[in-house]
């Protein structure tokens, strides 16, 4: 049986496994309506694509909660839903932005590239150990200082800097396994 034909339930016992081409496949069949709420909600094409990274990232993070009783999209929407929220949110209380009177140049093909980047790291983090990926993104994603993680992990300052420090290799080395970015 191909990955495209397993049915959900498999799909996510093998991405809870750690198995990247599930999380593809995953990403695959529900990318399109994720990306379609965060657009109908966001009605910005750069934020709605930004939220779709953090439902997955999220979706990634939490799947060991999602109850295989229930139905999964309307888990994955609400989680979708909350990121677009949020975003709004934020957007509320930011001043409003200048309208640029000069056409804006067509960065499609950045746009294209900057989402295949993404893609490539959010497959690759998903096979870093759990730990060192979690204090990865709360550096990175999250913009906690070392001792602010080290404090909600309950682990020494050392062992956040060498989590954080492993992922980011870890990291590295499957983009260039995998093509993305060149030695």
């Amino acid at each position: 049986m191909s990955v495209t034909e397993l049915p959900l339930s498999s799909l996510v016992n093998q991405c809870l496994a750690g198995q990247q081409f599930a999380f593809s496949e995953l990403l695959r069949r529900y990318q399109g309506l994720v990306f379609g709420l965060c657009m109908k909600m966001l009605q910005h094409r750069q934020e709605a694509e930004d939220a779709t990274q953090e439902t997955f990232v999220r979706v990634v993070n939490n799947l060991h909660r999602w109850d295989c009783k229930r139905s999964f999209e309307p888990w994955l929407m609400t989680i979708a839903g909350n990121r677009c929220r949020t975003r709004l949110a934020v957007r509320s209380r930011r001043r409003p932005m200048l309208s640029l009177n000069e056409p804006v140049a067509d960065n499609s093909h950045l746009e294209r590239d900057a989402g295949h980047l993404a893609e490539e790291v959010e497959l690759a983090l998903v096979g870093i150990r759990s730990e060192c990926r979690t204090a990865f993104e709360m550096f990175y994603r999250d913009n906690q200082p070392y001792a602010e993680i080290a404090g909600q992990l309950h682990v020494p300052l050392g062992t956040i800097k060498t989590w954080v420090h492993r992922a980011r290799k870890e990291l590295i080395q499957k983009l260039r396994e995998r093509g993305t970015i060149s030695a």
